[in-house]
């Protein structure tokens, strides 16, 4: 498939309406000849094993493979990361989560346990504890779901200053991104986000959150745009 020579200048939703995870694929791999060739070896490692994982797997209208690789090109492009074990995370950001039991094998009696295992001995204990830190645990059916989110966000990215990084990047695409969603799921997913929006201009104002002033600056004004378009979502009169 022939992609034009402007692919590294567009929007990724962009390039997902109009080329699709084929499009994704090329503009993810014309990041990769910034890092040495190992890591390009544990990214493309970590490509494969996330589109296998998911492979059945849709988010509205699109393959899932889509959203963890505009989440990825975003923290390599616009946060400008150059850590493989991050990038690693960001592509199997949902994998523990999702598809446990495929990852750790049927017999494991602990499978999100057995994934984040599996997950160390392929990648490196730092992946699999940057993939723990954005993975949801079980929650509590007497309580409000996105209240035990929202607190499960603060509480582990509080001691996590990198997977603050691949979850910002993920709450992105989810809040800036809602406007690509169809049906009942936009007003969903806009109440879900949209009180985060505070939580997430917090940590990533931290000193200790590992991004130069200019992303962070990005950052903000994205989140600004999340904010912006969970209002005009939430807030029209009845």
């Amino acid at each position: 498939m022939e992609f034009p020579p402007y692919l590294a200048t567009m929007p990724m939703h962009a390039i997902t309406e109009l080329h699709g995870e084929p499009g994704l694929l090329a503009r993810f791999r014309l990041e990769l000849p910034v890092f040495a060739a190992a890591d390009r070896d544990r990214l493309t490692a970590a490509l494969e094993l996330a589109a296998e994982l998911h492979r059945d797997d849709r988010r509205s209208r699109e393959p899932y493979l889509n959203h963890l690789l505009r989440v990825t090109i975003r923290m390599m492009h616009h946060y400008q990361v150059r850590d493989a074990d991050v990038i690693v995370a960001g592509l199997l950001h949902d994998a523990v989560e999702d598809h446990p039991g495929e990852l750790a094998g049927a017999e494991a009696a602990d499978p999100t346990a057995a994934a984040l295992a599996t997950l160390a001995d392929r990648f490196g204990a730092r992946v699999a504890r940057l993939v723990a830190a954005v993975t949801n645990p079980v929650y509590d059916p007497d309580r409000d779901p996105h209240v035990q989110y929202r607190e499960h966000v603060a509480a582990s990215l509080d001691r996590e200053p990198w997977a603050r990084v691949i979850k910002v990047s993920d709450f992105t695409d989810n809040g800036v991104g809602v406007v690509y969603s169809v049906g009942p799921k936009v007003a969903r997913s806009a109440a879900k986000y949209r009180p985060l929006v505070p939580v997430f201009r917090e940590l990533i104002a931290r000193p200790d959150t590992p991004l130069s002033a200019p992303v962070k600056r990005h950052i903000f004004a994205q989140l600004d745009l999340a904010e912006e378009r969970f209002s005009a979502i939430l807030d029209q009169p009845n």
